[in-house]
């Protein structure tokens, strides 16, 4: 098994992750070539811009934004590393999947409050954070129980209760920080539950 503190076979997964984040913060926001405005998630054009669902995960709102979700990336891989990964194709499939997982439960959010409320939710939501959050639900109960195959993949999580202690930490943190201005709760609680389903398939 590899080590935190050097690199392996599986680490290319999360690489090209940040290399995406990173080269998505190049063209939108220093050289400008491309306008975010066409890859935020915005519920009234998704029906004709279905694109849209996995870009709003690739555009951030600022530096800060970007460098915090660039931390996370770090800090899942660390999660993963000490639960035992054994993939290296997991983090692609799983950032992929919850992609469309989290459109569906804020769709379906969406949904409610127009047919229960009259009320039709106008927003534009950006940020890796969504997926960073279903990891932390999906490494909670792995950290819990366990979790050997992802999608018929064999990923062999092992249980541990120090990184248990950990992630229930950060979420508590992590849920107190969604109530902030500017900060998407619901982006963040979709991708929660979005992780904590994916373990339970």
């Amino acid at each position: 098994m590899p080590s935190k503190n050097s690199l392996s076979k599986y680490d290319w997964q999360y690489i090209i992750s940040g290399f995406f984040l990173i080269s998505f913060f190049i063209f939108t926001d220093l050289i400008r070539v491309f306008d975010k405005d066409f890859f935020y998630y915005v519920p009234r054009l998704i029906s004709n811009q279905p694109y849209r669902i996995f870009t709003s995960i690739l555009v951030h709102a600022d530096l800060n934004h970007l460098l915090s979700n660039l931390g996370g990336i770090i800090i899942t891989r660390y999660f993963l590393i000490k639960l035992r990964i054994k993939s290296r194709y997991f983090y692609l499939k799983f950032i992929l999947i919850c992609s469309f997982l989290n459109f569906f439960i804020i769709w379906v959010y969406e949904k409610f409050l127009s047919y229960f409320f009259n009320f039709y939710p106008n927003y534009a939501a950006l940020g890796f954070s969504g997926i960073i959050y279903a990891l932390f639900g999906f490494l909670l109960l792995s950290s819990l129980y366990g979790k050997n195959y992802f999608l018929g993949n064999q990923i062999s999580l092992k249980s541990n209760f120090e990184i248990q202690k950990m992630l229930k930490t950060i979420c508590l943190i992590g849920l107190i920080f969604s109530f902030l201005p500017g900060v998407s709760l619901l982006g963040h609680l979709s991708g929660f539950i979005s992780g904590c389903f994916l373990f339970l398939i």
